[in-house]
């Protein structure tokens, strides 16, 4: 099979690219090469999470790799076929253990088997979408699109050491089933989690404080914020101190708005449960179903799936954007988009309606 050349620098310029372009090689059998990765970076190159990720996705599929180096800018990837089965990965570092994830979902879930897989790393990260988002926003929504999984946080991990961990099972599909979420409906309810490591209790108690009044005074009044409080022996709780907090609005037509906040040495507890609130009351406002940092992930599930499919989404991102285009030259899934970037859009896509090998 010809090698499909994919420009790293395209668009956001991130390591985005370089994982969907693996991801989606491993399920559909394209080798392809990317070049020019994380170009826009100050740190350009292969950094350890996106070598962990590919090297984990190569496992999963058989594959042949190349220019697997701390600070490549070249890797190629020709896939083999979907195995199932355990998988350990450490990332070695603090960095993102849900990134390293988002690579790995399809394969795993395409494989012929159950795949159960233990990823150490950061948990709730910078720049990445925390273990909570994928727990009460992604997975929720791609189970409504036939994907079994199931997610366990075995242990938190911040910056900087990390050891956070966290397992995954995916049972084998057949398909992607279509989704269709473009109607906002009504609030049904908030529901929120102000977590915290090796910190004094009260540090989760004034970020959800801090939450809810801004809640209050943008209208919301039905709403509970669960407090977790960890410390040193607790087997869940972070190797370094950290703290956050995630707030999720369920809504009547089956859509998932969320606002979460990291905490950072220096930043008031009130300051990151604000922050949470005004990301969520922001969302709302927009009266679209699909929460912004959900367009770009469940782009690639849309493009798989067996159908059309239509979201409307909080806010156009770049990151969305720049997925879809890596998608549109790797496989033969087209997209519309209906809006502009940094403002809520209707994203339509036709699946290419991959199977699964019996």
């Amino acid at each position: 099979m010809l090698m499909i050349e994919i420009d790293g620098s395209m668009l956001e310029g991130g390591g985005q690219l370089l994982r969907v372009s693996v991801a989606l090689s491993a399920v559909t059998g394209t080798p392809i090469k990317v070049f020019n990765i994380r170009a826009k970076r100050s740190n350009p190159g292969l950094r350890p999470q996106h070598l962990k990720a590919v090297e984990a996705v190569a496992r999963l599929v058989n594959a042949r790799t190349g220019g697997l180096d701390i600070g490549s800018r070249e890797v190629e990837f020709a896939p083999g076929s979907p195995r199932a089965g355990d998988i350990e990965v450490d990332v070695g570092t603090a960095g993102s253990t849900t990134l390293v994830l988002q690579a790995m979902m399809p394969a795993m879930a395409y494989a012929r088997g159950p795949v159960s897989v233990a990823i150490k790393g950061g948990t709730n990260n910078p720049m990445a979408p925390p273990v909570d988002f994928l727990e009460k926003v992604l997975l929720p929504v791609l189970r409504k699109m036939n994907l079994s999984i199931s997610l366990e946080l075995v242990r938190r991990g911040f910056y900087p050491q990390g050891q956070g961990i966290i397992k995954v099972r995916t049972q084998p599909l057949q398909r992607i089933a279509s989704i269709a979420l473009t109607e906002f409906g009504d609030v049904s309810g908030i529901s929120g989690l102000a977590y915290s490591s090796r910190l004094p209790s009260h540090v989760a108690d004034r970020m959800a404080s801090a939450a809810g009044a801004l809640l209050r005074g943008s209208g919301y009044r039905d709403f509970s914020i669960e407090r977790e409080t960890l410390q040193a022996g607790d087997p869940k709780c972070a190797v370094s101190p950290g703290c956050g907090i995630i707030l999720v609005a369920e809504l009547s037509r089956g859509g998932v708005i969320s606002g979460d906040a990291l905490g950072a040495p220096g930043k008031p507890a009130e300051a990151v449960g604000k922050e949470a609130a005004q990301s969520l009351a922001g969302q709302l406002g927009k009266l679209a179903p699909v929460d912004k940092h959900l367009g770009d992930q469940l782009a690639v599930w849309m493009a798989l799936a067996e159908g059309a499919s239509e979201i409307r989404v909080t806010e156009l991102t770049l990151h969305t954007v720049t997925c879809i285009k890596v998608i549109e030259n790797l496989i033969n899934a087209r997209f519309a988009i209906e809006g502009e970037e940094g403002k809520p859009a209707t994203i339509k896509s036709q699946g290419l309606g991959l199977r699964s090998n019996p």
